[in-house]
């Protein structure tokens, strides 16, 4: 049987790498970017009231009422320095809420309503953040608890929903090469930062990529609630 699976965030970076890793003969992919719609990509502004309700029912129906798979990658990453103006540093904090965490919950919200309704369970794959459990800059509080929401979420719906075959995973990558990262470590010293991963350079959007397609697709059941980190061991538990 064909799965068929909904990835957000795939125009660029990790998320255009999860799109290419997880299509294949036997899947197939719709895709999520905020603008560019395509025969694979639906266009979704996440940080706009009731989008991901609208993405979930368009993907649904381009993928003939079946969704085996949700992926959760879409994200944004935007500084918010401590001494902002109040209004501009809880407007940052609100989008990012809405972007990263909000958005990814309704999805998931609406894969669990599907997975029980047609039965035989479904599979989760949410993509949070090293942030998550070692906290981010100063400027990024809001980001650091979008991901560790977003952990906190994978665990809950993997111990509320095993039972009904509804599994649920995390991976958590540090740097990754993308054009969100390359700025980041632009703005705090690119040298200084690269000496704190043991590996010596920052992931490949490939790398996280093989990661999430096989929790997708290949992990076994038991492994529901896994959180994988992908982090040159900068950050271990």
């Amino acid at each position: 049987m064909t799965i068929h699976i909904l990835a957000t965030g795939t125009s660029r970076g990790i998320g255009r790498a999860i799109a290419d890793a997880l299509s294949g003969a036997d899947v197939r992919v719709v895709g999520q970017a905020t603008s560019a719609a395509d025969a694979h990509t639906l266009a979704a502004d996440l940080d706009q009231p009731g989008a991901a309700s609208v993405l979930w029912n368009e993907a649904l129906e381009r993928l003939d009422g079946r969704i085996d798979v949700l992926v959760n990658n879409a994200g944004i990453f935007e500084a918010s320095p401590l001494d902002s103006p109040d209004d501009e540093w809880l407007a940052a904090w609100e989008r990012t809420m809405r972007v990263n965490l909000t958005a990814s919950a309704e999805l998931c919200r609406h894969a669990v309503r599907h997975f029980q309704q047609r039965g035989g369970g479904g599979r989760i794959v949410n993509v949070a953040s090293r942030a998550a459990y070692r906290g981010d800059s100063p400027a990024h509080w809001h980001y650091a608890a979008a991901k560790a929401g977003m952990v906190a979420m994978t665990k809950t719906i993997a111990r509320g929903y095993a039972a009904q075959e509804i599994l649920a995973f995390a991976v958590c990558p540090g740097f990754t090469m993308t054009g969100m990262a390359e700025e980041y470590l632009a703005s705090r010293g690119g040298d200084k930062l690269l000496a704190d991963i043991p590996l010596g350079r920052v992931a490949q959007p490939e790398e996280v990529a093989a990661a999430v397609r096989f929790l997708a697709l290949e992990a076994p059941a038991s492994m529901t609630g896994a959180v994988i980190d992908i982090n040159g061991a900068s950050y271990v538990r």
